[in-house]
């Protein structure tokens, strides 16, 4: 397995902690001072506390959550690794009324630890209409 397959198959870990709405295995998954820019406010997210409660709105809007990620590209060097695609977070609503979610551009940066991988910072963004100054968030990859 190569250091890129393995950087991937550790981000994809995100996607099982999401489905199985399992925060303490998303936990694991992440630095303990992990920074994340997310798509809601502020405009950062610092420690896993703090990313852990972003996925806990999550958990509490949707019954059921999938995720689903697009066109990674894994970039490792020296210890740490970057990795950029598409996300996006989709589900059912209590009742079962489906959301498909909206597509947001991903990025990942990674740092080797003597027990694997941790996610040091994530990115979630989506464009903006620069006239309007409102995000556009119906494009697909």
């Amino acid at each position: 397995m190569t250091r890129e397959s393995e950087v991937a198959r550790h981000i994809g870990k995100i996607i099982d902690g999401l489905r199985a709405k399992d925060l303490d295995a998303l936990r694991e998954l992440y630095a303990p001072d992990v920074v994340s820019f997310d798509v809601e406010p502020p405009l950062q997210h610092v420690g896993v506390d703090a990313k852990l409660k972003n996925w806990a709105k999550v958990f509490a809007i949707f019954e059921t959550v999938d995720y689903e990620l697009r066109d990674l590209d894994v970039t490792v060097s020296a210890g740490l690794a970057v990795g950029h695609g598409f996300g996006r977070v989709s589900g059912t609503r209590p009742g079962g009324t489906p959301v498909a979610g909206m597509w947001v551009r991903a990025t990942f940066v990674l740092r080797e630890t003597g027990d694997g991988w941790v996610i040091v910072h994530d990115q979630a963004s989506v464009p903006f209409d620069m006239a309007t100054g409102t995000g556009v968030t119906d494009l697909e990859p």
